[in-house]
C-alpha cells in the first residue's frame, strides 16, 4: 500500500538510494536535504508522487517547515527515516570540543529536531512509523571513532526509550543498526578529520586516516538493497524494533551480545548483594 515516506540526507548516499526505491515501489515521497536542487538532480528531476523541499536537521524551523509541507502536499506523514548524518573520526583527545558538539548537533539533535516536528502529525492521525539510521559503531565502541560512536549510541538510547513513548498513539519505532556499506559517509564532506594533532597519537593517525580512505567503495554492503530492506520493514504490520542489517553488523551484535552476558555474570559476585539489608528484591 502505498504510503508518505519523508526521507533526510536524501541528496546522496543510501538517503538517495531510499527516496529512489520507495519512488519505484510507488510511494510518495518527501526526499530533503540542505539543497533541494542537488536532491531532485540526483532523483531524476521533478515527479508527481515526490516532494524536494530544504531541511537543515540540526534546524528545528526547516524541520517543521519541511513537515508542513508534506502534510500540504499529500495530507499526511506516514514514514519517518532520519538517516541524514555524518562521521568526526579521530582519537579522542584530537576530536577539538567543536567537533564533539557539531557531531552531536548533526547525529542526535538533528533526528530529534525532525522527529519533534513531525510527531505531532503522527499522533493526530494515530499511525505512523518512525525509523532512524544508526550504526553498528551505537552497539559496539571501536577506536579512532569515539564521537561518533557516542553519537549513536546516544540515538539508540533515544529510540529505545521513544518506542515506550509513542506506542499509546499507534507509532511505531525502528532502530536501524547496518554495517559496512557503500555509501558516501567516508567521502569528504562526510567524513571529518580530527582538527588537533597530539605527537603521542601521530603514529596511529595517519595510517588510520589512510585505512578509512582506502575503505571507500570497497564496503560490501548494497545501499539498494538496505533500501529496499527498509521499505519492506516499513510495510510490516508489526515491525522489526530493532534492524541489524548486513552480515558484518549481525555477527558484531552477537559478539556483543555474548561480550554483556559474560560482563553481567563477571560483575555477579560484586554486584548482585549491593542493596540495603532490609531490602527484598
Amino acid at each position: 500500500m502505498s504510503k508518505v515516506i519523508l526521507v533526510t540526507g536524501a541528496g546522496r548516499g543510501l538517503g538517495t538510494d531510499i527516496a529512489r526505491e520507495a519512488l519505484a515501489a510507488g510511494h510518495q515521497v518527501v526526499a530533503t536535504g540542505r539543497r533541494p536542487e542537488e536532491v531532485e538532480k540526483a532523483l531524476g528531476g521533478p515527479q508527481d508522487n515526490l516532494l524536494v523541499t530544504r531541511l537543515d536537521v540540526t534546524s528545528l524551523e526547516d524541520a517543521e517547515a519541511a513537515a508542513q509541507a508534506a502534510v500540504d502536499r499529500f495530507g499526511r506523514i506516514d514514514v519517518l527515516i532520519n538517516n541524514a548524518g555524518n562521521l568526526f573520526t579521530g582519537y579522542f583527545e584530537e576530536i577539538s570540543p567543536a567537533q564533539m558538539r557539531r557531531q552531536f548537533e548533526t547525529n542526535v539533535f538533528g533526528p530529534m529536531n525532525v522527529t519533534r516536528a513531525v510527531l505531532p502529525v503522527l499522533r493526530k492521525q494515530r499511525a505512523g512509523h518512525v525509523i532512524t539510521i544508526t550504526s553498528t559503531a551505537g552497539l559496539v565502541g571501536m577506536e579512532f571513532t569515539s564521537a561518533y560512536a557516542a553519537s549513536k549510541f546516544a540515538e539508540e538510547g533515544w529510540m529505545e526509550s521513544l518506542r515506550h513513548d509513542v506506542e499509546p498513539y499507534n507509532i511505531h519505532t525502528t532502530v536501524v543498526e547496518p554495517g559496512y556499506f557503500r555509501t558516501e559517509l567516508l567521502v569528504d564532506g562526510s567524513t571529518i578529520w580530527p582538527e588537533l594533532s597530539i605527537e603521542d597519537y601521530a603514529p596511529r593517525t595517519a595510517p588510520r586516516i589512510e585505512g578509512m580512505k582506502s575503505m571507500n567503495g570497497r564496503q560490501p554492503g548494497d545501499p539498494a538493497k538496505l533500501a529496499r530492506a527498509l521499505l519492506t520493514i516499513a510495510g510490516q504490520d508489526k515491525p522489526l524494533e530493532r534492524f541489524v542489517a548486513g552480515a558484518d553488523a549481525i555477527g558484531a551484535a552477537e559478539a556483543k551480545a555474548k561480550e554483556l552476558l559474560a560482563q553481567a555474570e563477571a560483575s555477579r559476585e560484586l554486584g548482585d548483594n549491593l542493596a540495603y539489608d532490609d531490602t527484598t528484591v
